[in-house]
């Protein structure tokens, strides 16, 4: 099941996944995006700072999928 995030604009990844409830810090973001457990559109993404936009989708080991979608 794919869980709907959303967001007001673009978002970076570490913070994403914190926004999310996947992780609870910033420094636990980053070590799950260096262990090459996150996915952004079906690629491996290990750029904590990578910008995402409404219709990205975000693949977390363990944790499931997220859909960005715009906050209206």
């Amino acid at each position: 099941m794919i869980k709907e995030i959303a967001v007001k604009d673009t978002i970076k990844l570490d913070q994403f996944l914190k926004w999310a409830g996947v992780t609870s810090t910033g420094g636990q973001s980053k070590i799950l995006i260096q262990s090459d457990l996150v996915k952004v559109n079906g690629q491996l993404e290990n750029r904590r700072g990578c910008k995402l936009n409404p219709g990205d989708l975000v693949e977390v080991d363990g944790s499931g999928t997220f859909k960005v979608v715009s906050m209206l």
